[in-house]
């Protein structure tokens, strides 16, 4: 007779899976540059914003960010996926790392002048975007070089877990540092950040280009978006995430919410409630290692987070409010694993770069897209309706794109094609750089 296992036991299969922290050195570096980068970025996420109402007043004003935003964004972000294919990836993370920290340093300056002027923080969120664009895909590119195919789950679940420890830090003290020490003490925190993240990056080891790797150009770039308009399960994360971003952002809204609901004290916990949901996801993800249908999990947690986005709308008191936007942000990190670790799991090295460049675009256009309409809707219809009604046209848009697109809910990483093909490459590649071949 099979025992059960003890209470301890089951309780241990639910804790993040460690193997890639254990497994590579440049994994647990990037694991903690991310972390500090983190921090000091969602400092200046929450910083900026509340800067342009300051100044402004004005929900489309804060809404605007994402228009400015957008451009560099796409063109930088796909351009930076046919570099990351054809240069070290390595000098790119730290050259746009670099950049980012100058870029800090221009908020601060501005800052702490008498009078701060408007035009220096939308110049300073189009270069972020822009530089952002170019790194991202080698940032995660890079990825499954480094870690093994059959722990490139748990690094997700890792690097999730890591992300929302610095959005529920960086936003919940930003709030409090602009609210006593002022915008330039946040921007502060956030150069200091940077100088640290640049002096980590530089003892990551070099990223050559595969040997497939082509120079950046029209023709590389079209090459990767064939390759993922030809994969229904790529093409369904892509939509699904950009689909759900783009009804249901309301970030850049969080500021006239927290005025409407007369808790101006929560507008730090409001940016940071989301996190809160993903870290409790995270801390108890060791059980998502263990699954295949990673296409179930971009779904129902797009699902999630619309419908708790949709709740948040309806409240009008702070605190039912906080709930809702935790569960939401537990049902976006649920999509998110299942969208890295389908990325990871399927597409080919050679192709990394340019396929994480439309990665960047799908997970990032979407909230700018969605800054955008949550600012101009909330000065048309109201900041709460606009919240509610978003939530709604993301539930109804997830639910036509996984009926358009079924191969995303029937992905199963144990008969999916590209999946072994991907794993034979990674067990391959790892038999070559075994010192007995």
């Amino acid at each position: 007779m099979t025992s059960r296992p003890s209470l301890a036991a089951r309780l241990a299969a639910l804790l993040p899976d460690l193997s890639p922290w254990r497994s590579s050195a440049d994994f647990r570096l990037l694991w903690v540059q991310g972390l500090v980068t983190y921090f000091g970025s969602f400092m200046a996420l929450v910083a900026l914003p509340l800067q342009i109402k300051d100044l402004t007043g004005s929900p489309l004003a804060v809404g605007a960010m994402g228009a400015v935003e957008l451009v560099p964004l796409v063109v930088c972000g796909l351009y930076g996926g046919a570099l990351a294919d054809a240069v070290d990836r390595r000098k790119v993370i730290l050259g746009t790392e670099a950049g980012l920290g100058l870029l800090a340093l221009v908020l601060l300056v501005n800052a702490a002048l008498p009078d701060p002027m408007l035009w220096p923080l939308y110049g300073v969120a189009g270069g972020v975007s822009a530089l952002a664009g170019l790194q991202r895909p080698a940032l995660d590119s890079l990825m499954a070089r480094i870690v093994p195919h059959e722990q490139l789950g748990a690094a997700a679940a890792l690097n999730s877990l890591r992300w929302q420890a610095g959005a529920i830090m960086g936003p919940a003290l930003a709030g409090l540092v602009v609210a006593y020490a002022g915008h330039a003490t946040a921007y502060a925190v956030t150069v200091a950040t940077f100088a640290v993240s640049v002096l980590l990056c530089r003892r990551l080891a070099p990223a050559p280009p595969a040997e497939k790797g082509m120079r950046p150009s029209l023709r590389g770039i079209a090459e990767g978006a064939r390759y993922a308009w030809s994969r229904p399960v790529l093409l369904g994360t892509y939509a699904i995430d950009m689909a759900a971003m783009f009804f249901a952002f309301p970030n850049t809204i969080f500021p006239f919410l927290a005025d409407e609901l007369d808790a101006a004290w929560s507008l730090g916990l409001m940016y940071a409630a989301g996190s809160v949901g993903s870290l409790v996801l995270g801390l108890t993800s060791g059980w998502t290692a263990r699954v295949r249908r990673h296409g179930l999990f971009v779904v129902s947690g797009a699902a999630v987070w619309g419908l708790a986005i949709a709740a948040a709308g309806w409240f009008d008191d702070v605190w039912p409010v906080l709930i809702c936007l935790t569960v939401a942000g537990a049902g976006d990190m649920l999509s998110g694993l299942g969208r890295s670790t389908i990325w990871n799991q399927t597409i080919p090295e050679e192709l990394r770069g340019r396929l994480a460049g439309i990665e960047v675009l799908s997970y990032s256009v979407g909230p700018q897209l969605g800054q955008v309409r949550a600012g101009g809707m909330a000065g048309w219809t109201g900041t709460r309706t606009a919240i509610w009604s978003g939530g709604v046209a993301c539930v109804a848009s997830v639910a036509l794109l996984a009926a358009a697109l079924p191969k995303l809910l029937t992905y199963d990483s144990g008969t999916d094609e590209d999946a072994l093909r991907r794993r034979a490459q990674s067990e391959e590649a790892l038999r070559a750089a075994s010192p007995t071949g």
